[in-house]
């Protein structure tokens, strides 16, 4: 049976974070692509604090993920948009709540903007199902 592999290899520098360099999905897998999560509330509230946000987003990629049947193993790929700077320790406990050591290749970008003014965060995944 073919699976998502993860890998990061010997002759490379170790990921700075809880990411592998390497996700590989084999052929004929489903791909699912999400928009941008954001830390809104069931309201479509937006708190003023970062780690707010990011609580809200993470509960927002877990129901996005639920919706389709998905699970952390699922997750091949995240963006992180970020207008602030990134308390780490706060959101790598989420993070690891979420992946425990499943980890998907990442980038991360600090941008002076997102979509709407009060957002602060925005993260996207990139999912597949074999």
């Amino acid at each position: 049976m073919q699976k998502i592999t993860r890998k990061n290899p010997e002759f490379m520098p170790k990921p700075v974070g809880n990411y592998s360099h390497i996700t590989r999905v084999p052929k004929g897998a489903g791909l699912f692509v999400t928009s941008g999560q954001i830390g809104t509330d069931m309201d479509g509230n937006v708190p003023s604090n970062l780690n707010d946000q990011i609580t809200n987003t993470f509960a927002n990629m877990k129901k996005v993920l639920e919706s389709e049947g998905l699970i952390e193993e699922n997750v091949i790929k995240v963006n992180i948009w970020a207008t602030e700077e990134i308390d780490w320790d706060y959101l790598d406990s989420l993070w690891e709540e979420l992946f425990g050591t499943t980890y998907p290749s990442m980038t991360v970008a600090y941008i002076t903007a997102l979509g709407l003014p009060e957002l602060k965060v925005e993260i996207e995944l990139w999912c597949a199902e074999v």
